[in-house]
Parts: C-alpha cells; sequence; structure tokens
C-alpha cells in the first residue's frame, strides 16, 4: 500500500477547470452540502429524508482533502476495490461520512457512486482485495462516523453508524466505459434516494447533514492503463480531481492527450495501474506534455504505438545546402528542398495507415579529404549556415535531423557545437560511423568506425538535453552497412525514454546485395527501430516507394541520397 502523505492544509480554488463528466458528481455532492435540495417550484423535496436533514443549526461536515507531494503517484489499481482504496488513502485525510458497496455488485456500486457524489463522501468497496480489517483500519484512520451501505456490505467497526441507502440500486444500471467518469444522477434522483437509520453499528441516529470537501488544487488524475475503474475515478471527482484518460500510459503519445495537460498543467498527477511505469519517469513526461510543444506528425513521440491510433513513418532527403555532390537536399534552394520533401512523402501517403512525415537530414559535419585548420579532417558548418533550412523546415512541420561525419574527433564534442539547433524540438540527431576516424586514418582510404560507450555518451548527453528542456522525444540515428562499423554494437544504450533509436542501414548497390545488408545488420540487433536508404544515383535499380515499403519489416524511416 501506497506510504500515506503529510497532510497539508487545502486552499479552496476559486477557478478550476473541470472535466464535463466531473461537473454532474460536484453538482451532486453540492446540492447536499447547501442543505435540503429544493423541488423544482424552490420549495423543499418532501422526498428527501429527514434522517438525512437534521436541524439546520448542526453544521455540516465534509470530508478533509490531503495535497499530494509527490508530482506524480503511480496506485497498483489491481482491482475495483483496491483502486477505489487507493485513490481515497492518497486524497482523503478524513471523512465522517463514507459509503460502502460490495465490488461484486456494479449495480450497487453505481448507486454508491451517485450516493457518495450527493453526499460529498468518498465510496469504499468490499472485497477480496480489501478484506473486512484492511476496510476496518481504513474507516479508523478516516475518522468515519457514519457509513451509508448500499446493497451488501462487510460489517464495520464498533463506533460507526451505518445507514441504509434504501432505494439507492437503480433498475438496471450500465457500467460507465473505461476512459469515462462516471456520472452523477440527476437532482431528482438524487432526491428520491432515502437514507434510514440502521440499527448496525453503534450509536444508532440520523445521518448528519454533510457538504463538499475543498477540492484539491492542481491535481488530474490518470486512466487508460486498466479496466473500468468507475468507484476510484468517482472518488477523484468527489475531491475535486478530474480524470484525464491516456491511453497506453504515455502522456506524450496522442496530440489529444498532450493539449489536455497543457490546458491543466498539473502539478501532481496520481495514476491508476502500474502500466504508467516509475513515478519520476511519469513525472518528466507530464512535465513535457505540459509544454504542449509537439513534433511534425502530432503528439511528442517519434514512433508513438498506441492500439487503435496510427504510428508514424519517416520519409527524409539526405545532403547538405549548398551543394548537390553529397545528396539530393543539396539540389535545390530552401524553399524547393522543403516542397520536394513534402513531395517525397506524399508518394508514400497512400501505402501505409500510419502518419508519414516529411524529414530532411542535414550534413551539419561534412567527411574532408585534408586535416583542415583544425586537424579533424572535418569540415564542420556553422549553426548559421544550416538555421535558414532548419527553420523552414520545422516550420512546414517537417522533421530535421542533423547528420555528424566526425573525422578524427568524436561524435560527443561535435554534437555539442548544434545544441542551439538540437534544442529546437523537431531536431533530432544521426551518427555517421563510416566517417569516424582513427588518429592514423584518412577517409576514403579506410572505412571509419566508432566504439559502442562512445554512441551511449551521445545518446546520454542528448538524452539529458531533452529531459532538462522538457522537449518532445528526439529521433537519434545511428548509420551503419557493416557490422564492424559499430563496435560492441550489442552493448547499444536504448533506455533513455528521451530517445527513439533507429538503426538506418546504408548499403548501396544491386537489390540483393542491399537485401543481404539489411538481413546481416538486423540479426543479433538489439531493439531499435529500422531506416532504409534509396540512392538515387548508386543503387542498381533504386527501389520504388511501394517495392520500398515491400521491404519487411517495413522501414520506419526512408531517405533518398
Amino acid at each position: 500500500m501506497p506510504i500515506r502523505q503529510p497532510r497539508q492544509p487545502i486552499r479552496r480554488q476559486t477557478r478550476r477547470p473541470v472535466h464535463h463528466r466531473t461537473a454532474a458528481l460536484v453538482a451532486a455532492a453540492a446540492c447536499l452540502g447547501l442543505g435540503a435540495c429544493t423541488a423544482d417550484d424552490g420549495r423543499p423535496d418532501p422526498t428527501t429524508s429527514a434522517s438525512a436533514t437534521p436541524s439546520p443549526s448542526a453544521s455540516p461536515l465534509a470530508a478533509e482533502a490531503v495535497q499530494p507531494t509527490l508530482p506524480a503517484t503511480v496506485l497498483p489499481a489491481a482491482s475495483a476495490e483496491t483502486a477505489a482504496l487507493e485513490v481515497v488513502r492518497t486524497l482523503v485525510a478524513r471523512a465522517p461520512v463514507v459509503v460502502l458497496a460490495d465490488a461484486a455488485d456494479p449495480a450497487a456500486q453505481d448507486a454508491a457512486i451517485r450516493e457518495g457524489a450527493r453526499l460529498g463522501a468518498p465510496v469504499l468497496l468490499g472485497g477480496p482485495g480489501v478484506p473486512p480489517d484492511v476496510l476496518a483500519a481504513e474507516l479508523e484512520r478516516l475518522g468515519t462516523r457514519w457509513a451509508v451501505a448500499v446493497g451488501a456490505t462487510a460489517p464495520v467497526p464498533d463506533g460507526v453508524t451505518v445507514v441504509r441507502a434504501d432505494g439507492a440500486s437503480p433498475a438496471p444500471a450500465t457500467s460507465p466505459s473505461a476512459d469515462a467518469t462516471p456520472t452523477a444522477a440527476s437532482p431528482s434522483a438524487s432526491r428520491g434516494t432515502r437514507a434510514s437509520a440502521s440499527p448496525s453499528g453503534t450509536g444508532a441516529g440520523a445521518l448528519p447533514r454533510t457538504a463538499p470537501p475543498a477540492p484539491v488544487e492542481s491535481t488530474v488524475l490518470l486512466t487508460g492503463v486498466t479496466g473500468a475503474l468507475p468507484v476510484a475515478v468517482a472518488n477523484a471527482a468527489v475531491m475535486g480531481v478530474e480524470a484525464v484518460d491516456v491511453p497506453g500510459g504515455d502522456p506524450r503519445a496522442l496530440a489529444g492527450t498532450v493539449q489536455a495537460f497543457a490546458q491543466r498543467r498539473p502539478a501532481h498527477v496520481v495514476a491508476l495501474g502500474d502500466g504508467f511505469g516509475a513515478p519520476d519517469r511519469l513525472a518528466a513526461r507530464v512535465a513535457t506534455a505540459s509544454t504542449g510543444v509537439e513534433l511534425p506528425g502530432g503528439g511528442q513521440l517519434v514512433f508513438p504505438a498506441v492500439p487503435g491510433q496510427p504510428g508514424k513513418r519517416y520519409v527524409a532527403l539526405y545532403g547538405t545546402p549548398g551543394t548537390a555532390a553529397l545528396g539530393v537536399l543539396g539540389e535545390q534552394d530552401v524553399p524547393a528542398t522543403v516542397a520536394r520533401a513534402q513531395g517525397q512523402a506524399d508518394a508514400y501517403r497512400p501505402l501505409t495507415g500510419d502518419t508519414v512525415v516529411p524529414a530532411v537530414e542535414v550534413i551539419a559535419t561534412i567527411a574532408s579529404a585534408g586535416p583542415g585548420p583544425d586537424g579533424n579532417y572535418s569540415q564542420e558548418r556553422s549553426v548559421d549556415e544550416l538555421r535558414p533550412l532548419v527553420e523552414a523546415a520545422g516550420a512546414a512541420g517537417q522533421l530535421v535531423i542533423l547528420d555528424l561525419q566526425p573525422g578524427r574527433t568524436d561524435f560527443v564534442t561535435q554534437a555539442q557545437r548544434y545544441t542551439d539547433l538540437l534544442a529546437l524540438p523537431y531536431v533530432g540527431l544521426a551518427l555517421d560511423p563510416e566517417w569516424r576516424l582513427a588518429p592514423d586514418q584518412v577517409h576514403l582510404r579506410q572505412i571509419g568506425s566508432v566504439g559502442i560507450d562512445e554512441v551511449n555518451a551521445v545518446s546520454a548527453w542528448l538524452a539529458g538535453l531533452t529531459r532538462e528542456r522538457a522537449l518532445p522525444q528526439k529521433m537519434l540515428v545511428l548509420h551503419q552497412f557493416s557490422l564492424r562499423m559499430i563496435s560492441g554494437r550489442e552493448g547499444l544504450d536504448t533506455t533513455h525514454d528521451e530517445l527513439a533509436t533507429v538503426i538506418h542501414v546504408d548499403g548501396q548497390g544491386s537489390q540483393p546485395a542491399k537485401a543481404g545488408t539489411w538481413a546481416t545488420l538486423r540479426a543479433g540487433a538489439p531493439t531499435v527501430h529500422w531506416g532504409w536508404k534509396n540512392f538515387v544515383d548508386e543503387d542498381k535499380p533504386m527501389l520504388d516507394p511501394a517495392q520500398t515499403y515491400g521491404v519487411q519489416p517495413v522501414p520506419d524511416l526512408v531517405t533518398y541520397q
């Protein structure tokens, strides 16, 4: 069970966005908090039980909320009854009145949700996950003195008065959907629910007048990785915490979810289900989603994988601005390059149900035949030289990848030169080990290579930059056409949540040879995404878009050089 956070005073909010499904719950809870509900003509409703309407001089009782102290709290939520209990333990410090129901009785749960909303009281469920002694301990912690029972319930400790909610079980109830916040009964339905004293427990007497609790501030409940847990969601709603559905458990995955967090910018989230992952990772994901900044193609993940939702694939032009010798990207000016990238991607759209995103892979540091002024056999283009294309592509909704050919220096040193560009949300990074030389090597005499430690150092630096600036996920591309180009590849670190790693197969020539390179590099590879390069002049023949997507598995990134 989660450790209780220290109780903190709760300030009442003056303005708070409330989920439209939650509004009905809050309204129903407020009804009793204002005293007896009124009939349509404004007179006291004669159907309201006298036992629920004590003397006006009695002060109404209200549950007391507790503000989470951590940015993210992940609740196991293994069952309906444990999830309901975990939410109460997380958000409720005191509850003089609770509602009880049986986890095995869906109709009773639906009625209990309405009763809890009407009373402004949390609902606890009896069931295998919450045996009687655990339930009794929770009632004691909450300081509960009155329990409204809906249907069959577990016994309660001495000192708790049990009140039967006669007529609370509605005729056939429908179970809320997995992503729905349970909706409270209409005011007329609430007025038809009577509470009456029962001899169960001790100190039988009238149920006191209740009021809604002061809402928990700047906190959101996350659903989407478990089945329907309507009572847990309703308990959060009673405490003023709205639910946001996060299919798959990553707040960054979908455009709609990103915008939901950008609108709310919660300081705290409480997540239902271990599928949300570790709290610190979830907190970082929420912080990124709350920026509202999206990647080309929507959302903040390079390759989202949400069941029932399209993924993403990328089609890119490769080269460097101003020269046609290094690839098709440099064959035209900046506006024409952006337009050509768009047209190249358009050719792939009819071939897949995924979102096809146009991209440009820009050679930022160019392998050179001579050592150059710094002796590193690499010509580093300046940020100012690259910025016009980078920003034009970003403005057109295209992904940008900066490609490094470092010569005798290292990838980390060169990557850091382009921090200003990599800080843009739509810019990723590619490493080209063919052009990573040892101190005694020269381009075109030897094929370069890189050790896995250097690759992992780059990924750690890039992930840190992304995390510190709350940027969307970045693509990290590793070019390869022979196994020896990345030594120790089995040790590739793919654990950085901020990165999506692609091994890009750069073989050229005949299609049988390219297919052989593809198969060789995929064998025993780490779990990554895969890229394929079409060489316009060198491939014999070059594959057309349909043939390219006939490669198996279908490439996630296709580039044209």
